[in-house]
């Protein structure tokens, strides 16, 4: 019996044992992980420290507290502040406006309209919006809003262009956060009697929080350094515009497209330093949206 017993049982040995083809080939897959990492992070580390090095030639004090205004292509000094100040006014109105409209879409889809027919509607709108490029955001908006409508330039209009944007990118993180949510805590919710508002309020959302606002932030950044739907609707100004309704109002992108354009080396180390301050914005965005995801994190709840 104890002869039969050890047969059937295998050996450590035998099942620690690899073949040394099979040793070869996981090198080789390990080695070629290790490589496509490194030739994927060999131009995101160019880039960066390209910018670096070239912006930080006017990264100082006067970029960040002066503007444009009277200063020539060729002049030493002036600074990005209107633009610093036009970006994140024109953001914060394009937070305000695409998030509330896409999170609420994402709840219909997901909690009310699985299965009908205006959600495949929305649904399929959401994917066409998410490959619109974004001139046609601009050249709609202008269109809309300063041909049609009769206004005129300004932060607020570029804030439009840029929650159409916004939107489509918005609706999917949430609907798939919300998609995350176990139905279990739906069901438990509804059988004590729970209305399904309150569920999506108080349980469905706060569970999903920290992903949406991940989704809102990496939204965020990617509209922060969009270019061609500003030149179309808040113009170029050097000047401070502090009122996002009302004049053109400048804008990080519209600044270092402008001053790339000018072929003086002052002006080009003043691209370089504005391209520094707009990485260094959206860093700080994602830096803040892990720092909530962190802290909204279910195991310190």
């Amino acid at each position: 019996m104890t002869a039969i017993g050890s047969a059937k049982k295998p050996s450590a040995s035998t099942l620690g044992s690899v073949s040394p083809r099979r040793k070869l080939t996981d090198r080789a897959v390990q080695g070629l992980v290790y490589l496509s990492f490194v030739l994927a992070m060999i131009p995101l580390v160019s880039v960066l420290w390209l910018v670096i090095t070239k912006g930080m030639a006017r990264f100082d004090g006067d970029f960040f507290s002066k503007s444009m205004n009277g200063v020539a292509g060729r002049d030493e000094g002036g600074g990005a502040y209107h633009a610093i100040l036009g970006t994140l006014e024109q953001v914060a109105i394009t937070t305000a406006i695409a998030v509330p409209i896409a999170v609420l879409t994402a709840i219909y889809l997901v909690e009310y309209g699985r299965g009908k027919r205006l959600a495949k509607a929305i649904s399929f709108c959401v994917d066409v919006m998410t490959g619109i490029p974004s001139i046609v955001a601009g050249l709609f908006i202008l269109a809309l809003w300063l041909l049609t409508f009769g206004f005129s330039y300004s932060g607020f209009a570029g804030s439009l262009a840029l929650a159409i944007l916004m939107m489509p990118t918005v609706v999917r993180a949430t609907e798939e956060m919300l998609k995350l949510v176990p139905n279990d805590l739906r069901e438990a919710s509804f059988a004590l009697g729970v209305p399904r508002w309150r569920t999506i309020c108080f349980v469905v959302l706060p569970t999903a929080l920290t992903g949406i606002i991940t989704g809102v932030m990496l939204a965020v950044a990617r509209v922060m350094g969009e270019t061609a739907p500003l030149l179309l609707t808040i113009f170029v100004t050097k000047s401070i515009n502090e009122n996002p309704f009302e004049g053109p109002q400048g804008a990080l992108p519209t600044f270092i497209w402008d001053q790339a354009a000018d072929p003086n080396s002052t002006a080009i180390d003043r691209a370089w330093t504005g391209a520094l301050t707009l990485i260094l914005l959206i860093m700080l965005l994602n830096l803040a949206a892990r720092l909530i995801a962190w802290l909204r994190r279910p195991a310190r709840r």
